[in-house]
């Protein structure tokens, strides 16, 4: 698989120093230095990921992540914010992109959690992992896992891809409590040694459950479970 990663940063040195690193892993990259060769880029180039710095010229890395997620909702998004910019995050993440990485980042840890992501849309051979099927079909939804297509009720569903990644892994694993803790190694390739809060996973769920819920005080498919984390009830 030819995976392709959108670089978006205005400033030079990082924009250069992230596309030499993620070529000399035989990535096939694109870089943008504002908002606006941003969006034509992801309309021309459609890449896998997008590496999308907030504070960019023209257009906001806001409005970027809202067009991407409109147009192109199985583009993975993090996003790269400074470290005080905890409400950016948060906005961020409502609007649709997958993850964050807080500046100055590890370039290690911004590969693995690419190589993470890879390892999530790339099917893999000799895997004995849970076999779950193309289609996930619960109450009046549908989930195709692999089209990264879905209805409720016939009506499609807007999911990110993170919430497709999140709905196959709770399919695998439905009706066992699920941590926290868990799902950031699984889902967003954290580890013991570089693991975020798990609100993170809390902002997720929160917005996926406002897709596929009816009732969002008393949820029937995506169960919380004091101090631990959730239960998938299909």
């Amino acid at each position: 698989m030819n995976f392709k990663i959108l670089i978006v940063e205005d400033e030079e040195i990082i924009r250069f120093g992230l596309q030499d690193n993620f070529e000399m892993e035989g990535y096939t990259v694109e870089t943008a230095c504002d908002g606006e060769e941003a969006i034509a880029k992801a309309d021309s180039y459609q890449p896998h990921l997008v590496l999308l710095d907030l504070m960019i010229p023209k257009k906001s890395g806001f409005e970027v992540c809202r067009y991407i997620r409109n147009k192109h909702p199985d583009t993975y998004i993090i996003m790269l914010t400074a470290k005080t910019e905890e409400t950016s995050k948060v906005a961020g993440l409502e609007m649709g992109a997958d993850d964050y990485v807080t500046k100055p980042f590890s370039i290690l840890e911004l590969l693995a959690r690419v190589k993470a992501f890879r390892r999530r849309i790339e099917p893999q051979s000799g895997s004995t992992s849970v076999q779950v099927p193309e289609v996930l079909e619960f109450a009046n939804i549908k989930i195709n896992v692999k089209k990264f297509e879905a209805t409720k009720g016939g009506v499609p569903l807007d999911l990110t891809t993170r919430e497709y990644l999140i709905m196959k892994y709770f399919w695998a694993h439905r009706g066992e409590v699920i941590l926290r803790e868990t799902l950031l190694k699984e889902i967003w390739g954290y580890t013991d040694e570089n693991m975020p809060s798990t609100r993170t996973v809390d902002n997720h769920i929160a917005n996926l459950r406002r897709k596929i819920e009816d009732d969002l005080d008393n949820p029937k498919f995506i169960i919380s479970v004091r101090g631990a984390g959730y239960k998938f009830d299909a």
